[in-house]
């Protein structure tokens, strides 16, 4: 017995629902080029038991699989609708000004890091990134960034690990 989800559109005549075959398979296609990837990476490390090709093996073998289910779904049927959220609807069109403001926190270290350090960066992403989220209190979000960032340089100097200088631009 076929549910009304397996059923043609009922809408035009002779219609039938297009499935979204492209999701799954570009799903499988990142695994795949992750696992492509993994090969120029070893998987053992002298000091360590997990090298980073591990990792990189892992996440691969992750998308493959989801990808292979999520295809597995579309063949069943299943319909990928959005769905209500708290404080949201579904049908809500996406707000472009805070995707656009996230992005750019997002991105914003690759640009500015080595020039600026890990205190100062974190400090303008983390602003951005609870910018986008909706908060306005824009000098408070600037320094909980800065003292977030400022113990993670000292906590990953404490383990051993350099993240480069705290404020490269004043030299120190």
């Amino acid at each position: 017995m076929l549910n009304k989800q397996n059923t043609p559109s009922q809408d035009k005549p002779g219609h039938t629902e297009s499935k979204p075959w492209w999701l799954g398979l570009i799903v499988v296609f990142m695994g795949a080029v992750c696992l492509y990837s993994a090969n120029d990476l070893e998987n053992t490390a002298r000091y360590a038991a997990i090298g980073p090709g591990m990792f990189v093996t892992a996440i691969g073998v992750g998308l493959v699989l989801l990808g292979i289910l999520l295809l597995i779904q579309i063949a069943r049927g299943e319909k990928f609708e959005p769905q209500d959220t708290e404080n949201a609807e579904g049908e809500t069109p996406m707000d472009k000004r805070a995707f656009f403001t996230a992005l750019l926190g997002a991105f914003l270290p690759v640009l500015i890091i080595e020039h600026l350090g890990l205190p100062i960066t974190a400090m303008c992403s983390f602003m951005l990134i609870t910018l986008a989220f909706g908060s306005r209190r824009i000098v408070m979000n600037l320094l909980i960034g800065f003292i977030l960032g400022t113990s993670s340089w000292f906590l990953f100097g404490l383990l051993g690990l350099q993240l480069g200088d705290f404020i490269p631009l004043l030299g120190f």
